[in-house]
C-alpha cells in the first residue's frame, strides 16, 4: 500500500476539524490531557525560541556579509526595503479594514486570562529557557555583524553546524508536533464555547489578506516595469506559472528551478538571475511578512489588546530582519517569528498557537507571493545593473 502524504496544511485542517468535532462531546477529563500536552508543548517553545533566533539568525547574516560584493548588498537592501513596505502597507491598510472586520469580543480575550474560562492542565513542568528573547536578538545581531567583519571561519562553520541542528529540530520535532498542538488548542476553545468567533475572524483575515497580496504583487511589478521600461502586467503575467507552483510546494526553495525559468523569460540576463532567483528565496519574504502582520493585528484586535504604529514600526523592521533567517520549510517563517511576536507584541503560548494556526491556513498564498516578487526584484537589479556597465 502506497502510504498517503498529508501536508501541513492538510494536517492542521483536520486538527481543526477534529479539535471542533471532539469538542462537541468529549469529556472534560479526557479533554484536559490534550490541554496538559498543549502546556508542555508551548513550554518547550519558550525553551527553543531563542536558540532558534540565535541558530537561524547569526548565520543568515553572517553569510551575506562574507559574500558582500556589491551586488549582493544591493539586492539585499531592496528586497529588505520591499519586505518593510509590505509590512507598513499591510499595517496600514489593516487599520483601516480590520476594524471593521473584527470586534473586540469578550469570550475572546479571557484568551489573555485562561484560567477564567479556558479549560487547565493536570500539571505543568516550566522549562527555563536560557536566555530571553530580546537577549538572544541581540546576541544574534552582535555576534551576525562581527562575523561579517573578522576573517576567520571557525565561528561561522560552529554556528552553520548549529543551523543545521535547529533546523532539523524545526523540521524533525516542532513542525510534526505543531497539528497536536493546534487541536489542543481548538479543542479547549471548543469546549469554551468560544470557536465559532475564531473561525469567523479566520475567514475574514483569510480574505482580507488575499486582497492585499494582490495589491502589493501590482505594485511591486509597477515599480519593476517603471525601472525597466517594461510592460508591468506582462512580466506578472510571465511570473504566473513560479507562483502557481510556489502554491502546491508551500517552498520558496523548491520553487527556485521555476522561478529562474520565468525570470529569464522576462529578459533577465541569466548571471543576473542566477545571482539574484536564489538569494531573494532565501531573504525576500514580503507576501510572509505580510501574512505576520494582519496575523497579528486581527488577533489582538479580537483579544482587545492595543494596536499602534508605534508598537508594530519596531515590530516591522524587526521582523523583516528575522525573516531573513526564516527556514525554507513549510511554517518556517512563522516558527522563527515566533521570538519577536512574543517579545515585541506580548503573544503567550495560547495567541502563538492561534496566529500558527492561522498563518500557515495561508501558507501557500504567502510563499506564492513572496517568489513572484523575487522576479520584480531581478527585473530592477538587471536594469540597475546595465546602467553601471
Amino acid at each position: 500500500m502506497k502510504k498517503i502524504k498529508i501536508s501541513l496544511l492538510g494536517k492542521v485542517a483536520l486538527a481543526i476539524g477534529l479539535g471542533i468535532a471532539l469538542g462537541q462531546f468529549l469529556p472534560e477529563s479526557i479533554a484536559r490531557v490534550f490541554v496538559t500536552f498543549n502546556s508542555l508543548f508551548g513550554e518547550f517553545l519558550k525553551f527553543v525560541i531563542p536558540l532558534i533566533i540565535c541558530g537561524l539568525v547569526v548565520p543568515a547574516i553572517g553569510d551575506l556579509g562574507k559574500g558582500a560584493g556589491k551586488l549582493l548588498v544591493l539586492t539585499a537592501v531592496i528586497a529588505y526595503g520591499s519586505t518593510l513596505f509590505s509590512g507598513f502597507f499591510t499595517y496600514l491598510g489593516g487599520s483601516v479594514a480590520l476594524p471593521q472586520l473584527i470586534a473586540p469580543n469578550a469570550e475572546i480575550s479571557v484568551m489573555q486570562n485562561p484560567e477564567e474560562m479556558m479549560l487547565q492542565p493536570y500539571f505543568t513542568i516550566r522549562m527555563p529557557p536560557v536566555m530571553d528573547v530580546m537577549t538572544a536578538l541581540l546576541l544574534a545581531f552582535v555576534l551576525g555583524i562581527g562575523l561579517t567583519l573578522i576573517k576567520g571561519t571557525t565561528l561561522q562553520n560552529a554556528f552553520a553546524e548549529f543551523r543545521d541542528i535547529i533546523i532539523r529540530l524545526i523540521k524533525s520535532i516542532i513542525i510534526p508536533l505543531l497539528p497536536y498542538h493546534i487541536f489542543g488548542l481548538f479543542l479547549n476553545m471548543t469546549l469554551s464555547g468560544q470557536v465559532a468567533t475564531i473561525l469567523l475572524m479566520f475567514l475574514k483575515v483569510i480574505l482580507f489578506i488575499f486582497v492585499l497580496h494582490i495589491l502589493l504583487l501590482l505594485i511591486q511589478f509597477t515599480i519593476a516595469g517603471a525601472v525597466s521600461r517594461k510592460n508591468p502586467f506582462k512580466l506578472l503575467k510571465t511570473m504566473m506559472p513560479a507562483y502557481a507552483t510556489a502554491l502546491g510546494t508551500q517552498s520558496s526553495a523548491a520553487t527556485i528551478p521555476v522561478t529562474l525559468q520565468q525570470t529569464l523569460k522576462n529578459g533577465v540576463r541569466e548571471a543576473v538571475a542566477i545571482f539574484v532567483v536564489p538569494l531573494c528565496a532565501t531573504i525576500h519574504l514580503a507576501g510572509s511578512t505580510m501574512k505576520i502582520v494582519a496575523c497579528a493585528m486581527a488577533v489582538m484586535l479580537m483579544t482587545g489588546m492595543p494596536v499602534t504604529i508605534m508598537d508594530f514600526s519596531g515590530f516591522i523592521c524587526m521582523l523583516g530582519i528575522t525573516m531573513v533567517a526564516a527556514p525554507g520549510v513549510p511554517g518556517g517563517a512563522i516558527m522563527a517569528a515566533v521570538g519577536v511576536l512574543e517579545s515585541m507584541l506580548g503573544f503567550d503560548e495560547t495567541l502563538q498557537a492561534l496566529m500558527i494556526a492561522l498563518y500557515i491556513a495561508m501558507d501557500s498564498f504567502g510563499t506564492a507571493c513572496n517568489v513572484t516578487g523575487d522576479g520584480a526584484i531581478a527585473v530592477v537589479i538587471d536594469r540597475i545593473a546595465k546602467k553601471e556597465r
